[in-house]
């Protein structure tokens, strides 16, 4: 039996606020379903949704995402300047570089590139 991911779900405070911000990212338009419930369905990407929860962040996330820049210092200020908080500077290894950040609600995710 073979499955799909459906869409990626971040729970947060803020739905969407959290779907604004990631529209800005991915593209796509924010669409908020109900009061605790709004999603972006970015063009060649999966759906990414946001759930209103009553608790707070209180550990790092145990998923991210990694997504795929040209450009990563760019793509970073771009995502500073939506309300990302860089986590660290760039870092470059053997298989290319990427930078960690947080969106506002402080779910981590990177930015890699060649």
């Amino acid at each position: 039996m073979r499955v799909t991911v459906n869409e990626i779900v971040f729970d947060c405070a803020d739905p969407a606020a959290q779907a604004r911000f990631w529209a800005g990212l991915l593209g796509g338009e924010p669409v908020d379903r109900a009061a605790d419930w709004s999603y972006v369905d970015p063009p060649g990407f999966v759906r990414v949704a946001f759930q209103r929860v009553p608790e707070g962040k209180a550990v790092k996330n145990r998923l991210h995402l990694d997504l795929d820049a040209r450009d990563v210092a760019g793509a970073a200020d771009a995502a500073v300047a939506r309300g990302a908080e860089r986590v660290g500077g760039i870092v470059r290894d053997e298989q290319g570089c990427f930078q960690v950040l947080r969106d506002p609600e402080g779910n981590e995710f990177c930015f890699v590139g060649d």
